[in-house]
C-alpha cells in the first residue's frame, strides 16, 4: 500500500429541543449498524458548508435548521477502501433543527434523538464522542447565534 488517497468530506452535529427545553442530538444508524451524523464528500466546486447542506438534506431530509455561528471542527482519520489507504478530513458545523421528523436516505436503517447523556454512549467512535463533547460545550457556555438556515 503505498499510495495514500486523500479524501474531504463535511456534515453537521444536529440538535433540536423538546418541549421541555432539552437539547437532543440526532444521530443516524449506518448500514454498518454504528450511529454517526450525517455527512458525505465534498464535491467540485463545493464550499465544505454546502456540502453539509446537501446531506443534511439527503440523509435526513431536514430542511428548517439554523447554524451555529463559529462553530467547525475538524475531525480526521485513516481507513481502508479496495485495498488502499484513505485518509479522510471531514468538517463538521453544528446546527439546531427545527422539526424532529426525518425521512431517511438509502444509507441508514435508523436514527435516534438522544439527550447528551445517552447520545455520547451510543456513538461509537471516539471521533463522534469528541465532536458530541464540543458541540455541548459550546451549546453549554454561548448562545447559540444562528448564522446561515436552509
Amino acid at each position: 500500500m503505498s499510495k495514500i488517497i486523500e479524501e474531504r468530506s463535511a456534515g453537521a452535529i444536529i440538535f433540536c429541543r423538546d418541549s421541555n427545553g432539552i437539547r437532543k442530538y440526532l444521530l443516524l444508524k449506518r448500514r454498518k449498524g454504528y450511529y454517526d451524523f450525517p455527512k458525505g464528500n465534498i464535491e467540485t466546486g463545493e464550499k465544505p458548508l454546502d456540502t453539509a447542506i446537501r446531506e443534511i438534506r439527503e440523509e435526513t431530509g431536514l430542511e428548517n435548521i439554523r447554524f451555529c455561528k463559529g462553530f467547525k471542527k475538524m475531525i480526521e482519520y485513516y481507513y481502508i477502501r479496495s485495498g488502499y489507504l484513505v485518509h479522510k478530513k471531514v468538517v463538521f458545523y453544528l446546527a439546531e433543527a427545527y422539526s424532529t421528523s426525518i425521512k431517511l436516505s438509502k444509507e441508514h436503517i435508523d436514527y435516534v434523538w438522544l439527550p447528551y447523556s445517552e447520545a455520547i454512549k451510543v456513538a461509537r467512535y471516539k471521533n463522534a464522542r469528541k465532536l458530541l463533547r464540543a458541540a455541548e460545550d459550546y451549546l453549554m457556555n454561548a448562545e447559540c447565534l444562528t448564522d446561515k438556515g436552509i
